[in-house]
């Protein structure tokens, strides 16, 4: 008889997303080991905070990017842009930065366009 694997559980491939903060870092108005900190503080996994077993956050090699990888539990790339939103707010970057999808996968923290040709001529 054939071995049968529908009762097997299959492994999940582990799940994936950056967040790009190559910008603001590069004109240094933010930290990225201050934000990856906050980041491993703030995570709640199933529900708990400290419980980091199965999800894994870390700065890239450039230190400009962090990388959220998770295996074996549900994960919300979601859940990154709302704890990204609450750093920069606290941070008083709120007014400066947001926060844009790229792909699937990853984010981008962008300036706002603020047109500088605008409050010129409102002072006048």
């Amino acid at each position: 008889m054939a071995p049968n694997n529908r009762s097997k559980k299959q492994k999940q491939a582990p799940l994936r997303f950056t967040i790009d903060c190559s910008q603001p870092v590069d004109d240094s108005i933010m930290d990225i080991n201050n934000f990856n900190k906050y980041l491993k503080e703030k995570v709640k996994v199933e529900g708990k905070l400290d419980n980091l077993s199965n999800v894994k956050i870390d700065a890239d090699k450039d230190k400009k990017k962090i990388v959220v990888e998770a295996t074996g539990v549900a994960f919300s790339k979601r859940y990154l842009k709302y704890l990204t939103k609450r750093y920069l707010k606290k941070n008083s970057l709120r007014e400066w930065l947001r926060v844009v999808a790229d792909d699937k996968q990853s984010y981008t923290l962008k300036y706002f366009n603020i047109n500088n040709d605008e409050e010129e001529s409102d002072e006048e």
